[in-house]
Order: structure tokens, then sequence, then C-alpha cells
């Protein structure tokens, strides 16, 4: 029997217009997402991974109707979303959740951690007063937090202890599926492995799905499943963790993966030179996004985009030269 994906996006669009002049009018679009398709199983975690702005945020933001997208399907196992109204939307809500990159600028300065934990409780009218305040101290103590910290204010955490009053924000409508937008690239790196142990042991005990979006590729190996690659709004391969980091097949993920430092200074690793800055998304450039810093483009990768293919079981790379 074929499982259902929790998530499944397909041929994915987001573009954002840009106006002008005195009456607004469109003169162009940010590309920011163009043309991504994935899927998500239940228990899973998707990282995906890129070079700062190229869509991995707004991805995620897409995926939960945040943003609307532009074009493409989301389903929601087995259900589309995209078309649905805010009231149909609203008891799907409760499955899908969001930690942010910056716990102190997304959690209100004015409000108790308690009420900020609380607050999706009483937004959906779940329990009374007192069942609130027990699941909210539930919640902190499955953090790593004391129920007595439910009294402060978020200036008086630190920040780990801030992204995990995030995380029990997340938690606390039961959710089977949440965005971690790059959750600890905040923090301190000892704190770092303190939160994604967590985020992997509350995947263990609640089968959690996690769609992990980073630019970090030792964090993502530690935690993701599968590893979607992003350059320029494009998905450009897509595999399971050990397949992509011991065999990586598009030129930008070589180069990704040879940009991360080795801990032995004697051991050396043949590097994947990548020349030229990212290009605009207001303007991607012709075919493969990726050529012109591609060392190994021809003359058909300037003209025609590569497809997103199957080059083994559960690997697809889009690359002509695969």
């Amino acid at each position: 029997m074929v499982q259902t994906p929790l998530i499944d996006v397909t041929d994915l669009r987001k573009y954002f217009p840009i106006r002008k002049g005195l009456l607004r009018r469109t003169v162009g679009n940010v590309h920011a997402v163009d043309g991504v398709t994935f899927s998500i199983n239940a228990g899973e975690t998707l990282g995906l991974v890129g070079e700062s702005g190229c869509g991995k945020s707004t991805v995620g933001r897409v995926v939960l109707r945040l943003i609307e997208p532009t074009s493409g399907d989301i389903k929601v196992t087995g259900r589309s979303i995209v078309n649905l109204g805010r009231d149909e939307m609203r008891p799907l809500r409760r499955q899908m959740q969001i930690v942010f990159q910056d716990p102190f600028s997304s959690l209100n300065p004015r409000m108790r951690a308690g009420d900020i934990v609380g607050e999706p409780l009483k937004v959906h009218g779940v329990g009374d007063p007192k069942d609130r305040e027990a699941r909210v101290a539930a919640l902190f103590a499955r953090v790593g937090l004391r129920a007595a910290q439910m009294r402060s204010f978020p200036h008086q955490f630190s920040g780990g202890q801030r992204q995990r009053v995030s995380i029990a924000r997340a938690l606390a409508l039961d959710p089977g599926f949440i965005v971690a937008d790059e959750p600890v690239s905040a923090l301190d790196v000892s704190i770092q492995a303190q939160v994604i142990n967590l985020l992997m042991d509350l995947q263990r005990d609640m089968n959690l799905s996690y769609l992990f979006i980073s630019h970090n590729l030792a964090v993502v190996e530690h935690i993701s499943h599968r590893v979607a690659v992003m350059y320029l709004g494009r998905i450009v391969e897509y595999a399971d963790k050990k397949t992509l980091f011991a065999s990586p097949q598009h030129p930008y993920t070589e180069a990704l993966l040879a940009a991360v430092p080795l801990p032995d200074p004697s051991l050396k690793r043949t590097k994947h030179r990548v020349d030229g800055d990212v290009p605009s998304p207001i303007r991607p450039p012709p075919g493969c996004h990726f050529h012109p810093r591609c060392r190994y483009a021809e003359a058909r990768c300037k003209v025609e985009a590569p497809v997103l293919k199957q080059i083994a079981p559960g690997h697809e790379v889009a690359c002509h030269l695969r």
C-alpha cells in the first residue's frame, strides 16, 4: 500500500510584484519560488538548504499559507488547501505550525511566556483557563523549562530558552507538521545542539514531521531524513541525506559541500569553486539558473531549463549533465 504524504507540494510558485510610479503599476516580479515540488511523510524531516535569498523561508510560509501562492498545489493528507477559505483553513491551522528563526522578534515582549504559549489554546477555544494553565505548564516541562518561568517576560530568558518557548507555543495544539525556519542559526553552537536534540526527541515521541530550513549543512545532516537543495527559487537536487552527502550530483550541491570546513586540518578537500554572485531573482538567467556560475555549463544549459529527474531510486537532480 502506497503511503499518502502528509505534505505534498507540486510546482509551487510565488512571485512578488514590483510596483512603481504614482499608479503603482507592476513593472516586474521577484521570482522567489519558481516551480518547487516535494513531499514529506509522517514522522519525517525534510531539510531544505541553500544560500541566503534562494527562497527557502518563502517556501515554508507559502506551504502554511501565511503567504498566498502564485500557482501550484499544496496538499495536506491528500487534501488540496490552496483554494480553501479562512473558515475552512482554521481547523488545518491546528495541524501546521512554525518556529521562526529569531525567537526574540517572534515573541510579544509585552506578554508573559505562559500567556504566549497558551494563546493558541485560547484562540481555538481549547479548555477552560484552569485546563489551559495546566497544559501550558506541561508544555514548559516538555521543552525543558520550569513552570515558574511561565510568569517571566521574553527579555528575561536567554536565546536558547526563548526558542524553547517558541517550540512550546508551536506544540500547544498538537500539530502533525512544523516548519522550522532556521531555528538554531541565532543561537550559540552549544545551545544549537540542545535545541536540535529537543526537536528530534519531540519528533520521536509525537511522530512530528518537519520542514527544516537551514543553510548549515552539518545541522541538516544531523536532523534530516531527506534533503532538498534550492538555488534561486528552484530545487536542484533531492535525495536521502546519506546519498546526497556521499554522492552529490549537481554542481551547486558539490560546491556547498566543499565549502563546509573540515574539523581535521590535515585532511584536504577538493575545492569546487563557484565564481560570481547569485543572480537577481528579479531577472533570473534563462535556462538553468546556475549556468552563469557553473564550470560544467554547456550551450544547452543557457537556453533550456533542466527538469528535476530521477537518476536513481529516491535521488532526483535538475541538471542536463546527469
